[in-house]
């Protein structure tokens, strides 16, 4: 596994309930701090929603970005999905909660599945794209640092732990969600 992209992001315009975002992120050369709260740089501002320690690094893959690219028909940059490390040869559905990834200097250990909002959709500049999300089941994932420490594109991504034994995977977390909450993909995309 290798880390492809580092991305941060500036508070940006949009148009949501919170009216900015960092969403909209972009990669940058040479080694980032990965610090508690997440990437030096990077700016979250809907932090009810968003970002803490739980929250603090958002990982999406390869793979996802070719099924993406291939379901809307057009080549997509690092950053587009607002995650903050783009990495090749893992996915993410099959992850377990509590994996452990060492990445350059920085230990992460995998929360949850990201659940998208309408910013998504207006970042992709489609109002159904949160039901068209959720549909794909491809929703990358949230990490926690252990460690802190820099990172930079290029870096190997490894396993840093035994798989943990009976743990929810990526994808049971993100269905879990659905379960509690059925009618967040349409309430969220219409928002």
């Amino acid at each position: 596994m290798e880390l492809l992209s580092v991305c941060v992001g500036q508070p940006r315009a949009v148009r949501s309930k919170s009216g900015w975002s960092g969403i909209h992120k972009r990669p940058v050369d040479g080694a980032v701090w990965v610090g508690r709260l997440g990437l030096e740089g990077d700016h979250i501002l809907d932090t009810e929603n968003h970002g803490g320690v739980d929250q603090a690094v958002y990982l999406y893959t390869e793979q996802d970005y070719a099924y993406w690219a291939q379901a809307l028909g057009r080549a997509l940059e690092p950053g587009t999905f607002g995650e903050n490390l783009l990495v090749s040869g893992l996915a993410s559905a099959g992850v377990p909660i509590g994996q452990q990834l060492r990445v350059g200097a920085a230990l992460l250990e995998v929360t949850a599945a990201r659940v998208p909002c309408v910013t998504l959709a207006e970042r992709m500049d489609d109002p159904g794209f949160v039901r068209r999300f959720r549909e794909a089941r491809r929703p990358g994932m949230y990490a926690r640092v252990l460690q802190e420490g820099e990172v930079r594109a290029g870096d190997p991504v490894t396993w840093a732990n035994q798989r943990p034994q009976h743990a929810p995977t990526i994808l049971d977390d993100f269905e879990a969600f659905y379960r509690r909450h059925p009618d967040a993909a349409t309430a969220v995309s219409s928002g």
